[in-house]
């Protein structure tokens, strides 16, 4: 498999997105030219590729689009604009900003993703520029949300250990700042130049200052904005794919660190961070179809003391900047360049690179991949309430006014707003003061914790695809509260409504959803079909394999139904769904991407032969 990838892009050149960033003059491109042009709502297919680095995609209304090629129109271009948010951390007046920017440019929507980060959807080019920097007047930015570059640096809410939580969310805010591209074309192009306020510690890397818990609560650090035009970690290229870090505090995996290209476990012994375990490689996104791409679970190769994280995430970087694959873009995530070496080399390079040599991986347990909703209090006696926001999406419906109740929220609260990982909002750091005034608004426009969902549904994940994504095959966002209505019909027939079962859905195989990772997952093969998975932990640290094959939604229910009254009859003291299938024999266990294609045919075998068994009964 290895061998093949290699093979195939031997003696191949760059890709024509290489060659789109080397002559874009540090990702400038014609942009402004493109802003600039009336004629169109949309921008060349240069520009497009660049505005990805500066955190926007070009979109259309895919709902639209037929009935525009009748009418002879273009497409409904419009932009999804995403903003970085290191840890999923703003103040209640960053976040008052953002719900005004989303209701004047975005229809009145918002949307928290599986990044821990924010997006708007819907804006129109000519308030592109407007949007972005309004964002950076708000001490935020969209610079590097998207792109060859490191994304946005996940980071464990984790309220229940505050001080713990404290110290890790400042070296996420760190990385993410000493990570951040250097080129000064995102200022000239939307900030007219102007140099957003930068206090970065130029301390080195090696020795950098360990950063005081809390610390910088309003004041952007680091903004990437460099005098000299270089860019002295990724190059003039940047990376060869993008690059995703997250941060996992035990024993919540909620960031799914082992989906991450670089994973950061914290190792906390008597009370105090002792540092990190390092993961690398892996990944959600797949090709259908080349089964020379898969699912990939990182990989745990050494542990580092705290103030070596910088470091460690900077030569991994570099490692993959050297050796990714820069002429076949479907092969060039991390997971595969160690994939195609191994994890010995990899380990090996780092260290050689590192001038210092990992320790042994320190233990480590996971319990859940999910959110503790409702109030929690932490260690420093604040208060935490974690509102479960469905699919992440923030909008006022006409019986639920959620976005003006949170509103109403950030216009009293003194503390923060954390996103999670599974798209739901944390008020977070709420005094005892304050805790009954922010109660009252919960109660006058109700907000709710989850508790009268099912359990299934609080374990729910979905990313936007249709109708706005242009990757997208089917709906997921739109489509999966429809079919959890459904499967908590079969739910509580088999008295499972209060089991806590992780359930994700992606309109295509990218795997923005996490869906690799569930218990049970859907990814999208064409409008109204999907492909399900079963078999991942609830922990996150196992891949699902694929039982059945483009199939609908009486299919789907029809192929639940009795596995949910199976399990509930047959399942262990303590036993989890995903546990459970494979004990079954529904699919076998993979925790190697590597496994997973042959792991399916045999579970798609199995199910064939068990229907042809049956069919043949008298």
């Amino acid at each position: 498999m290895a061998q093949d990838r290699l093979t195939a892009s031997q003696n191949l050149p760059p890709s024509d997105v290489e060659t789109i960033k080397l002559e874009s003059n540090y990702l400038r491109g014609t942009i402004p030219e493109s802003l600039e042009n009336r004629i169109t709502g949309s921008v060349s297919t240069m520009d497009d590729r660049l505005l990805k680095f500066h955190g926007t995609y070009q979109q259309d209304n895919r709902d639209l689009r037929l009935e525009r090629e009748r009418q002879k129109l273009e497409p409904s271009y419009q932009f999804m604009v995403r903003v970085r948010a290191p840890g999923g951390i703003v103040t209640p007046e960053q976040y008052l900003i953002l719900d005004d920017l989303a209701r004047r440019y975005a229809g009145g929507t918002l949307r928290l993703t599986t990044r821990q980060s924010f997006q708007f959807h819907g804006v129109l080019k000519w308030n592109l520029k407007r949007t972005i920097r309004e964002v950076n007047e708000a001490l935020l930015t969209t610079l590097a949300a998207c792109g060859d570059v490191n994304r946005n640096v996940m980071c464990n809410p984790n309220p229940y250990q505050s001080e713990i939580h404290k110290e890790v969310y400042e070296w996420s805010k760190r990385l993410a700042e000493h990570l951040m591209p250097r080129t000064r074309a995102y200022y000239e192009i939307w900030l007219d130049g102007e140099k957003a306020v930068d206090s970065r510690d130029e301390d080195s890397v090696k020795n950098p200052r360990i950063p005081a818990p809390g610390a910088g609560s309003l004041e952007r650090k680091g903004s990437g904005y460099s005098e000299d035009e270089t860019e002295p970690i990724y190059g003039p290229t940047y990376l060869p794919r993008k690059f995703k870090i997250g941060i996992a505090v035990p024993p919540s995996n909620d960031v799914d660190v082992f989906s991450q290209d670089l994973g950061f476990i914290a190792i906390v012994e008597n009370g105090k961070l002792a540092g990190f375990n390092v993961a690398v490689g892996g990944g959600m996104g797949m090709t259908y179809g080349d089964p020379l791409t898969y699912p990939q679970l990182a990989r745990v190769i050494g542990f580092h003391r705290p103030e070596q994280i910088l470091e460690v995430a900077e030569k991994v970087i570099t490692i993959q900047r050297d050796y990714g694959n820069r002429a076949i873009r479907k092969y060039a995530r991390l997971k595969y360049t160690i994939d195609d070496r191994s994890v010995e080399w990899f380990r090996d390079e780092l260290n050689r690179r590192l001038g210092w040599e990992l320790e042994a991986p320190r233990p480590f347990r996971f319990e859940h991949n999910g959110d503790r909703y409702g109030w929690v209090k932490g260690t420093d006696g604040k208060w935490h309430l974690t509102l479960f926001i469905q699919n992440g999406r923030i909008r006022d419906w006409d019986d639920y006014p959620l976005m003006t109740g949170l509103r109403e929220i950030a216009k009293v609260h003194t503390g923060d707003f954390r996103l999670t990982p599974n798209q739901n909002l944390i008020i977070g750091n709420v005094s005892p003061r304050n805790k009954r005034k922010i109660e009252a608004l919960v109660e006058k426009y109700g907000l709710t914790d989850g508790r009268h969902h099912s359990a299934l549904r609080r374990n729910s994940i979905a990313c936007v695809a249709l109708p706005t994504c242009g990757l997208a095959m089917a709906d997921a966002e739109r489509y999966l509260p429809e079919l959890l209505d459904k499967l908590e019909v079969l739910l509580d027939e088999a008295g499972l409504r209060e089991e806590e079962i992780t359930i994700r859905m992606s309109g295509c195989p990218n795997g923005c959803a996490r869906p690799a990772l569930a218990e049970i997952a859907f990814t999208g093969k064409a409008p109204g079909k999907y492909n399900l998975y079963l078999g991942g932990s609830f922990e996150g640290d196992r891949l699902n394999v694929l039982y059945k094959e483009n199939i609908g939604e009486t299919e789907i229910l029809e192929t639940l139904a009795p596995i949910f009254r199976r399990y509930a009859a047959e399942r262990q003291p303590g036993e989890r769904f995903g546990d459970f299938v494979i004990r079954a024999g529904y699919v076998r266990e993979v925790r190697d991407g590597r496994d997973l294609h042959a792991a399916g045919q045999e579970a798609l075998a199995a199910f064939a032969a068990s229907v042809g068994s049956r069919q043949q009964l008298p």
